[in-house]
């Protein structure tokens, strides 16, 4: 047994990584320190800890710690770890996006651009990131739109030139209509816009489009007009201060007492290509410095391009660290920046300003969903948690349930919940929802910690009058059982013949009026709960034909299995084979396929 003083007595006064864990093994928190010894007793002793770090205290079970040479590298395996196993008490950014960048091959004859997430040595030119793929397929089209260069993604010269060519969509180099030094020359402007340089690109279409006239093209110079006309809008649209370094993240902060908002400006080329937000819960005792500090530790660890300068409103006690950490990455000098005045201080603030801006119409919208939701359901206070459940089985049969939840009305996947049903022996839907409703209702009255959060204030079901009925019943039992008062309001989900959301029902069958808005939201609920439940069934129902159809085969193993249903698909196509057909998988011979086709023709 775990035996946490003692432990603490034998911890080094060395810098590491220490690791936390709680009854069930699962890793609640992840931290680094100057001092393992110093850093973990102080979690286990009386002192100012906010309330955050206490709950987590309360859970820790037992802990582990990996002893670093240094500082810094105890707070790349930090991040690392933290990355890894997504601990609940550590600030967590869920984003494992890879952004996307815009690809130039500058080193083919006739070079094309478009999106990619992966950076390569190539030779290559790569602008980005963007950081959405909306941001970098709009400036895409407008490349495309604007500069005829090559739609194919395979260059080959050809008999004809392509539908392109002929909607003015390609200057159809396969068709050598256009020399390269003109077609690479339309490469470098386009290359000039993603540096930023349109000044110059502004330029040269200008004296293009007055010889063109002069000349007497005027179908050509109005072609010409036009790019010109694109570019000033991109470059209206770009332009931000008179900042003059190159790749600049700018991180804004603002909070209210529930949600914490952080926004990001992306700047390259002293223009802002883009921006960013994350919400963050949880944090309400935590200061700034120390929420933005862990913030930048988790949004860069592992990204392929990170910025010369980070902006942030104030210093931050690892700085200097994260720094060393960062230009380790990057493999040049990556610095943390506080301005004090200027420009560079105005744009912290527009970052803080739109954090601001965007954490209040968030909350303007939720608000608005829920209050409608409260007028229409006629209750007494917000429906801030509402749950929706439905049965899943065929003929009585692998019967489980789904649980969805929808939270200031969003409807929040990661807190969906499954249920094998266990006391039921028969087809009985209403029984199964009286089961799992009971179930569920007790894991938060009987223990505040557990992963099913508060109680709801609604509960939705995917049925009619009788479902309704079987969760109230169940309701009633618990408030026997646990001499608990449950404020809980039931309606049904009703579907139409074609299996499609039609109403929404109280308890007494009446039909309850509902906007358009709302009733889309309930759809969405009611297709999200009917999805974790049927996909859980199927889970079960294949596990089960796959293990007594291929499992109990003798010379068959879990990588045959695989090579199998993943040639075949299912367990029935594999019994309609041919030997032959099941021979050409890796590693069976003849007489295991006679085996194979024997056993499941019989089973």
């Amino acid at each position: 047994m775990f035996n946490i003083e003692e432990e603490l007595k034998k911890l080094p006064n060395k810098p590491g990584v220490y690791i936390m864990h709680d009854k069930k093994d699962t890793i609640i928190y992840v931290g680094k320190a100057i001092s393992l010894k110093k850093r973990v007793t102080q979690y286990f002793r009386k002192n100012n800890k906010t309330q955050r770090i206490q709950n987590m205290v309360s859970l820790i079970d037992h802990f582990e710690y990996i002893v670093c040479d240094n500082e810094a590298e105890a707070l790349v395996l930090e991040c690392n770890l933290i990355k890894k196993n997504m601990p609940k008490f550590n600030v967590l950014l869920k984003d494992d996006k890879t952004y996307p960048y815009i690809k130039i091959n500058t080193k083919a004859d006739y070079p094309d651009a478009y999106i990619t997430r992966k950076i390569l040595n190539d030779g290559a030119r790569y602008f980005g990131p963007y950081p959405n793929s909306g941001a970098a397929r709009e400036m895409i089209d407008f490349i495309k739109s604007k500069f005829k260069i090559r739609q194919c993604k395979n260059f080959k010269y050809k008999d004809r030139a392509c539908l392109n060519y002929h909607i003015k969509k390609c200057s159809a180099p396969c068709m050598n209509y256009i020399s390269k030094e003109e077609y690479n020359n339309q490469i470098k402007q386009i290359i000039s816009i993603l540096e930023g340089k349109t000044d110059s690109v502004k330029k040269e279409l200008e004296k293009k489009m007055d010889q063109a006239s002069k000349n007497m093209e005027y179908e050509k110079a109005a072609e010409i007009r036009d790019q010109i006309s694109a570019v000033e809008r991109i470059s209206q649209r770009q332009k931000v201060s008179n900042i003059s370094e190159n790749d600049i993240d700018v991180i804004g902060i603002y909070r209210d007492e529930y949600e914490i908002c952080i926004e990001i400006f992306y700047i390259r080329s002293s223009k802002m290509i883009d921006r960013e937000h994350y919400f963050l819960k949880g944090l309400n005792d935590e200061e700034d410095k120390q929420i933005i500090s862990d913030f930048i530790k988790q949004y860069y660890v592992g990204k392929s391009f990170l910025p010369n300068k980070i902006m942030i409103k104030e210093d931050i006690e690892d700085r200097e660290l994260i720094e060393l950490w960062l230009t380790q990455m990057a493999e040049r000098k990556v610095e943390i920046k506080v301005p004090q005045k200027g420009e560079k201080l105005k744009l912290v603030e527009m970052a803080e300003n739109n954090a601001e801006i965007t954490l209040k119409n968030k909350k303007k919208s939720n608000q608005h969903i829920i209050v409608d939701m409260k007028e229409a359901l006629k209750l007494d206070r917000l429906p801030r948690r509402i749950e929706c459940f439905d049965i899943s089985n065929i003929s009585g049969t692998y019967m489980v349930a789904g649980m969805c939840v929808m939270i200031d009305g969003v409807i929040k996947k990661n807190l969906s919940r499954k249920f094998r049903i266990k006391t039921v022996v028969s087809q009985d839907d209403p029984k199964c929802m009286e089961e799992v409703v009971k179930r569920r209702l007790k894991h938060s009255i009987n223990n505040k910690d557990n992963g099913f959060g508060s109680l709801p204030d609604v509960i939705f079901a995917d049925g009619g009058i009788t479902q309704i009925r079987a969760i109230i019943e169940g309701i009633k039992n618990v408030e026997n059982a646990t001499n608990e008062k449950l404020d809980i309001r039931v309606f049904g989900m009703i579907k139409s013949d074609k299996h499609r959301t039609k109403a929404l029902i109280d308890e007494n069958r009446k039909e309850v009026e509902i906007s358009e808005e709302l009733f889309n939201l309930i759809t969405q609920f009611q297709d999200t709960v009917h999805d974790t439940a049927i996909g859980y069934h199927k889970f079960l129902r294949d596990k089960s034909m796959t293990k007594s159809a291929l499992d109990d085969i003798n010379g068959i193993g879990t990588t045959k299995k695989a090579l199998l249903l993943k040639k075949f698909g299912s367990v029935q196509k594999i019994k309609e084979a041919d030997i032959e057909e099941i021979m050409k998988v890796k590693g069976i011979n003849q007489e295991l396929a006679r085996k194979i086709k024997y056993e499941l023709s019989n089973n």
